[in-house]
């Protein structure tokens, strides 16, 4: 059979076949490292069935993170606004690190998708609950943007993994032949720069404690301005 064969066309092939390779390739590199011919190759196509099935990269990226949305449930309604962000920003990097680049895109278009408007609607009415009124926008963006961020910048990095400990090693380095370093530096290197350098399940975890750490700290902050908008009222 040749890739002139009407049946390599057609056979087969539906648009949720080409959707679910497209999900395979973006969890095994990154949304935007693979291409349509990639991806006909993985189906074994030609690539013109791809823009016939699905359309172009463009519409497949929107699909793929479509998917990875679809697996992130708003959480109990009933909890106060910082341990529902909690909740739901904890359990929503790991899923968007599933399929890197996800989380870059989510920066780059908003939440322009169906699969977001629950979580959306969800979200905005507790911080609207919660008092930040007009400002609920402005914090909701805030606590999504900076989670995204930090899940893109390491998604980012698995483009170049093989470069990354040897960064980090050489940072390592250069803090140990700065003679004016202070204790405070050198102990930056040890315990936050180490663990990268290191790679595997070390670079994980710390990847993950500083996650955790930019949430708490994003949902802190918006909790003092809160606070101190609420206090400055009643003066």
């Amino acid at each position: 059979m040749t890739m002139t064969d009407p049946a390599r066309f057609h056979v087969g092939l539906t648009p949720e076949r080409v959707i679910d390779a497209a999900v395979e390739l973006t969890r095994e590199s990154h949304l935007m490292s693979w291409s349509i011919r990639d991806l006909a190759g993985r189906l074994g196509v030609a690539a013109s069935v791809i823009y016939h099935h699905v359309g172009g990269k463009d519409l497949l990226c929107r699909q793929v993170v479509e998917r990875m949305l679809g697996q992130v449930e708003p959480p109990d309604a009933s909890l106060p606004w910082q341990e529902w962000f909690r909740a739901l920003l904890y359990s929503a990097g790991p899923r968007a690190a599933e399929y890197p680049g996800s989380a870059k895109w989510m920066l780059m278009h908003g939440p322009t998708l169906p699969a977001a408007l629950p979580v959306l609607e969800a979200g905005m009415a507790i911080l609207h609950r919660a008092g930040f009124g007009s400002r609920a926008d402005l914090a909701y963006a805030l606590l999504l943007n900076n989670a995204m961020l930090t899940v893109s910048m390491s998604d980012d990095r698995l483009q170049h993994e093989g470069d990354g400990p040897r960064d980090h090693a050489t940072m390592m380095a250069e803090f140990r032949q700065i003679p004016t370093a202070s204790a405070e530096v050198r102990a930056m290197g040890q315990e936050f720069i180490r663990p990268f350098a290191e790679g595997g399940e070390n670079a994980a975890l710390m990847r993950w404690d500083y996650y955790r750490f930019a949430v708490d700290t994003t949902i802190a902050g918006l909790d003092a301005t809160l606070r101190s908008t609420d206090a400055a009222a009643r003066e």
